[in-house]
C-alpha cells in the first residue's frame, strides 16, 4: 500500500514508522530482524530501508603498496525490503539514491521493486562521495532528486529510457522525498531550498519526510512556509533521540542542525553515555507528545541500528 493510503486510511490518527540500514557485507540479516522486532507492537504501516553509495576503500597488496578500489559496504537495499515485507507482512520502502547510480542503474532498480510489489520508494540525491568537496554526478546519472523523481514519475507512465514501445502494465510508486526545517546544508536560503522542493513536488513526489531537527517549532515554521509555497502534500517529522554525548558536536557539523540550549546542558551535565541514552529518550518523547497532538500524520524515528530507545519513546505513544 502507498504512504499516502495508510495516511489517509487512518483519517487524522498519527502512525509510527521507522528507519533501518542495511548490516555490514558480511554480517546476518539476523542482527537487523533483532532491531526490528521491539518495534513491530506499535504496528508501523512502514520501514524504511536506507542505501549507502560507493566508498574508497585501500588494500594492502602486501609489497607495501595499496589498491584503491570502490566498494558498497552496506550492500543489499532491495534484497532486505523484499525480506521485511515477506516477514513481517508490513511495506519496505527502499531510499534510492542520485549519487554512485547511472539513470540505467536506477531503472533496474525500480524495475525490481516494480516485480517484488514494492510500492513506495525514496528519491534522494544522496552525499558527495568522502573525497570530494562538493556532489558530482557518476557519467550517465541523475544530478538532482528533482531528476530522480521525474525519472520515476516517467516510469510510473510506462516511459522506460531507451525503449520507445508502449507497454500495457506500468509501475505505481508513491515517491518520498527528503525536506529540510532548517534548510539543506549546501542551500543559501530556507527559501531558496524551498523552491528545490517544491520542483520535488512538481516533478511528481507525493510525500515529504523531513531530515531530524530538536525544535518543533522550526518544524511547523516549515510546514507553514511549505504550503505557502505552494506544497500540498504530506510532511512527515524525522525524530532521531540523542544516544552519545559526542551527538553534540556530531549532528550539527554533519547535518548543519541546531540543538536547543536546555538538550544540550541536559547531556553535557550526564556522566555516562548511559545517562545520555535516558536524556535523550525523555526529550524525544516531549518533542513526539507535542508533534502528536498537533496531528502530524506520522512520527519517523531514525533507528539507525539500534532500536531499544525507540522502543522506550514508542512505548509512550502508541
Amino acid at each position: 500500500m502507498k504512504v499516502t493510503d495508510h495516511i489517509k486510511n487512518a483519517k487524522g490518527k498519527t502512525l509510527f514508522s521507522f528507519e533501518v540500514i542495511p548490516p555490514m557485507k558480511g554480517s546476518n540479516i539476523q542482527d537487523l530482524y533483532d532491531n526490528i522486532d521491539p518495534l513491530m507492537e506499535f504496528n508501523p504501516p512502514f520501514i524504511d530501508v536506507t542505501t549507502s553509495r560507493e566508498e574508497y576503500i585501500y588494500i594492502n597488496k602486501g609489497n607495501g603498496l595499496f589498491d584503491k578500489r570502490i566498494t558498497r559496504m552496506r550492500p543489499g537495499t532491495v534484497g532486505i525490503c523484499a525480506s521485511i515485507m515477506h516477514k513481517y507482512q508490513v511495506d519496505a520502502i527502499p531510499h534510492l539514491l542520485c549519487g554512485g547510480f547511472t539513470k540505467e542503474e536506477t531503472e533496474y532498480v525500480l524495475v525490481d521493486c516494480h516485480y517484488l510489489g514494492i510500492d513506495n520508494v525514496m528519491a534522494l540525491r544522496g552525499d558527495s562521495m568522502k573525497d570530494e568537496p562538493y556532489f558530482r554526478p557518476v557519467n550517465g546519472g541523475n544530478a538532482y532528486a528533482s531528476d530522480l523523481v521525474a525519472q520515476i514519475a516517467d516510469l510510473n507512465e510506462g516511459k522506460y529510457l531507451h525503449d520507445n514501445f508502449e507497454v500495457a502494465h506500468h509501475s505505481d510508486f508513491c515517491i518520498g522525498v527528503a525536506g529540510y526545517p532548517e534548510k539543506h546544508m549546501e542551500a543559501p536560503s530556507l527559501i531558496t531550498d524551498l523552491r528545490r522542493l517544491k520542483e520535488k513536488v512538481d516533478a511528481g513526489a507525493d510525500y515529504v519526510v523531513t531530515q531530524m531537527f530538536f525544535d518543533n517549532n522550526k518544524y511547523f515554521e516549515f510546514v507553514d512556509k511549505a504550503r505557502a509555497a505552494g506544497i500540498d502534500v504530506p510532511i512527515i517529522p524525522g525524530i532521531k533521540p540523542i544516544a552519545v554525548k559526542r551527538h553534540l558536536q556530531l549532528l550539527p557539523q554533519v547535518f548543519k542542525i541546531d540543538l536547543p540550549q536546555d538538550l544540550i546542558e541536559a547531556v553535557e551535565s550526564c556522566k555516562d553515555n548511559k545517562a545520555v541514552r535516558q536524556v535523550g529518550i525523555e526529550f524525544a518523547i516531549q518533542q513526539s507528545k507535542e508533534l502528536k497532538e498537533a496531528g502530524v500524520p506520522v512520527l519517523h524515528y531514525y533507528s539507525m541500528g539500534k532500536s531499544d530507545n525507540v522502543q522506550a519513546i514508542a512505548s509512550q505513544l502508541f
